[in-house]
């Protein structure tokens, strides 16, 4: 799984990146090392002009979900068998995002406590993961909630060493694609959400300060050989 990931870039770059445009007011891009779940974070989505800078929690809700109290929020939605998963499958035809980041963390199992990895494209710099977005309107007439979910998949090389699992990781065309405002056919969908090329990332070692989703500085990125500050 994806469990927190970091957004380090700021809004003028991720607009050169990704060309969206920004909305009255804008949205808060940058200096996020930690993001944790139902925080909220930009995601570029697909609207009548083009694409759109947002910003949702992380963790689906599904709009025919009754209440936001008790229904689940998946922060992942597994690639196999999205289109008939019900929490997933309507997102998946009409409001596919992507997800901004700079990097992103993952655990490896072992004896006693987990070990934090960090992943980033090679050289780094901001890269897209495949998300799907959600609004959820309250019955008492309450402001919308906006909230998106990460679509994981198989390793590739690199992600195998540390778990079985890891986010979509989309390239120019894999974006263009997922973000197309169409219904995607079978061969598409497994183009955009195939594991990303073993030479595509480069992961190492970081501190357990990243287990405290109220630790957020550059710091968490530093290979666990460095001293803490």
């Amino acid at each position: 799984m994806c469990g927190r990931y970091v957004q380090s870039s700021e809004r003028e770059l991720l607009r050169n990146r990704f060309g969206f445009a920004v909305g009255p007011g804008g949205v808060a891009c940058g200096g996020r090392f930690n993001v944790a779940p139902r925080q909220r974070a930009p995601i570029v989505v697909i609207g009548p002009e083009g694409r759109l800078l947002s910003e949702a929690a992380w963790g689906l809700l599904p709009g025919w979900a009754r209440t936001a109290e008790k229904a689940p929020r998946p922060i992942n939605a597994r690639a196999e068998g999205l289109a008939e998963k019900p929490t997933f499958r309507d997102a998946l035809r009409k409001r596919r995002a992507l997800v901004p980041v700079d990097g992103y963390y993952e655990w490896r199992a072992g004896p006693g406590r987990k070990t934090p990895f960090f992943f980033r494209v090679a050289g780094g710099g901001p890269f897209a993961l495949a998300g799907l977005w959600e609004t959820w309107r309250p019955a008492d007439g309450r402001e919308p909630l906006e909230t998106f979910a990460i679509v994981t998949t198989e390793p590739n090389e690199v992600a195998a060493r540390v778990h079985d699992r890891m986010p979509a990781v989309l390239d120019a065309e894999g974006e263009a694609l997922w973000l197309s405002g169409r219904p995607l056919a079978a061969p598409e969908l497994a183009r955009c959400l195939a594991p990303a090329p073993a030479g595509t990332l480069e992961a190492w070692e970081v501190s357990p300060l990243v287990n405290d989703p109220s630790r957020n500085g550059p710091e968490l990125l530093l290979p666990s050989s460095a001293p803490a500050p």
